[in-house]
């Protein structure tokens, strides 16, 4: 049977990082399997600036960011990309591969889930209404634009801030669409600063806080909708409704990880991040099955998801080598309006790197981080829901923890 050190699912920016990481650090058999024709995910489809200002200093499409990173492995004998194929199952690090060619299976002595994540569909909210033309989830009207050049409406509401919405309402404007508005939820908008400058401010697009969709109307073709506000505990609140004409409804309402495979596989995973539960080589409760970017948690930038698949396949690299951490692993546990937190667990002997998300708006706050042995604490002007947090704590700083480490966030 074909057999490999280390097998990446999913060829992507987080998948291309894990190759270039586990590389580095010392591994010669490296296959990446990717199920799309060619390399670099969903950046492929994203034709706007805005990526790669932390890994290359300079501000780059989606699609130079996938082929600048590329280019590090490009001529790598020992890391091989197959293209068309899909990894139908997994058993016993035993990989079941589908192409055109049929099927054939690998043995793998590490694995990388690096599959990425799909959007909630319109079934997802329970909106009102006809399965009507014209209701698309943001992503794909983005594909059909920037890859096959088809608008996909003409009088656009989009429901969801977050970041891929914002990017499309400026999309739409810019080909000649109407944006008649962004409606959101929260009382917060989900995407970047930035995004809410550059792609609703600067367009005079309103942005809609605290509104939801009700229903959508139309029989063969979307022609309006109804937009209802909500209150505190987001429960719509009754004589608010008002209809708006529309052809086209976008849904930005959240991102969910790819994480089939490892369902199967019976790993752990985080009720909140609905992706694998890790400690800090990314290795999950499944021996030698890692998970890295947004197959693990929806990261804000690209430029998180690289640094985390590079970490990842030097990890796995670790892990083929027969290099297993000393000690037992220290659980996280997150209260005080911390949402998440990534790695869920971790050992001690070197700096370490921590992510969270909060799941309300803070202003004028700090991040407390204390233990057996660890009591710190770290100003902040504001957090909000849409921005990844990061925090890097020295080796010598957890040197004495025992048992677990809180982390909460202090008005």
């Amino acid at each position: 049977m074909e057999r490999h050190q280390l097998v990446i699912i999913g060829g992507g920016s987080a998948g291309i990082a894990a190759a270039l990481g586990a590389y580095e650090n010392g591994l010669r058999d490296i296959l990446v399997v990717e199920r799309e024709s060619e390399y670099g995910g969903i950046l492929q489809q994203c034709i706007h600036n805005g990526f790669g200002l932390h890994t290359f200093n300079e501000e780059l499409s989606g699609p130079a960011y996938a082929e600048k990173y590329f280019d590090l492995i490009r001529d790598n004998d020992c890391i091989h990309f197959v293209y068309d194929t899909a990894v139908t199952k997994i058993k016993d690090k035993t990989l079941t591969l589908q192409s055109k060619e049929g099927l054939r299976h690998v043995e793998a002595d590490a694995i990388i889930l690096s599959t990425g994540c799909r959007e909630r569909p319109a079934g997802a909210i329970g909106m009102k209404g006809n399965r009507c033309e014209g209701v698309y989830t943001a992503g794909t009207a983005q594909k059909y634009l920037n890859k096959e050049g088809y608008l996909v409406g003409r009088r656009v509401f989009i429901l969801g801030s977050g970041d891929i919405g914002l990017i499309m309402a400026r999309r739409m404007t810019l080909e000649g669409a109407k944006v008649i508005g962004v409606a959101e939820l929260q009382p917060y908008s989900n995407g970047l600063a930035r995004n809410i400058k550059q792609c609703l401010e600067d367009f005079d697009i309103p942005l809609y806080l605290s509104h939801t969709v009700e229903a959508v109307h139309g029989s063969s073709r979307l022609e309006s909708i109804t937009l209802i506000e909500v209150d505190e505990k987001l429960k719509k609140i009754p004589g608010s409704e008002q209809e708006i004409p529309c052809d086209c409804l976008l849904l930005s309402v959240g991102l969910i990880p790819e994480n089939t495979l490892i369902e199967d596989l019976g790993v752990k995973l985080d009720p909140r991040t609905r992706g694998a539960v890790v400690d800090d080589r990314y290795m999950s409760s499944a021996e030698g099955i890692f998970a890295c970017g947004n197959a693990l948690h929806v990261h804000d930038l690209v430029d998180y998801v690289s640094i985390e698949g590079k970490k990842a396949g030097m990890a796995a690299a670790d892990y083929v080598n027969g290099i297993r951490p000393e000690g037992e692993a220290i659980r996280n546990v997150v209260s005080g309006g911390v949402s998440y937190m990534v790695p869920q667990s971790f050992h001690k002997g070197r700096d370490l790197e921590f992510m969270f998300r909060v799941n309300r708006v803070f202003k004028d706050c700090f991040i407390h981080v204390y233990g057996k042995g660890l009591d710190k604490k770290i100003r902040k002007t504001g957090i909000v829901p849409s921005e990844m947090q990061k925090v890097l704590l020295k080796k010598d700083e957890i040197e004495s923890l025992e048992g677990e480490l809180n982390w909460e966030v202090v008005e």
